[in-house]
């Protein structure tokens, strides 16, 4: 779903404007090493829960808002991990953009919850071993690498 804010920022600047959005990543980690992974509706590789972070709205907060909305799964951030970027993204609509991305490592408020496509952003959501990942990107597993490696520091590419 697109956010309202991002929709009125459309209207003013137009469709093929590279927008430069704050966004959000959360690798979400059970006891048992498990990853809570969604399959978006618009592509068919799998991701961690992400979305983009409203106005006034803390970034950890959005994290865990995403997570919910999408998989019924409350979280508890404990975590900055990686501060990333996207590459810039064509969306099937046709509107450009890149995000800014905080990568939060978060893991299960109540453990044992059942995670269930919560809205119509994911076909399926699922908690998967870390050594037997379903299809992604090399970037989406590096993302999950660098959360799984448990540094106290939040990773960021380095200044050239």
């Amino acid at each position: 779903m697109i956010p309202d804010f991002v929709s009125d920022l459309r209207r003013a600047v137009g469709p093929d404007r590279l927008l430069w959005l704050p966004g959000v990543v959360a690798v979400v980690r059970d006891e048992q090493r498990q990853v809570l992974l969604q399959r978006r509706s618009a592509a068919s590789l799998w991701t961690p829960l992400s979305g983009i972070v409203e106005p006034g709205e803390a970034p950890a907060a959005a994290a865990a808002r995403e997570v919910e909305e999408e998989t019924g799964v409350r979280v508890v951030v404990e975590r900055l991990a990686a501060v990333t970027h996207s590459p810039p993204v064509t969306h099937a609509n046709g509107h450009r953009a890149q995000y800014l991305e905080l990568v939060f490592a978060c893991r299960p408020a109540d453990p044992g919850q059942e995670a269930q496509v919560c809205d119509d952003e994911s076909v399926e959501v699922g908690w998967f071993a870390l050594d037997a990942l379903p299809p992604m990107s090399d970037r989406m597993r590096e993302i999950i690498a660098t959360v799984d490696r448990d540094e106290p520091a939040a990773w960021f590419a380095p200044a050239p």
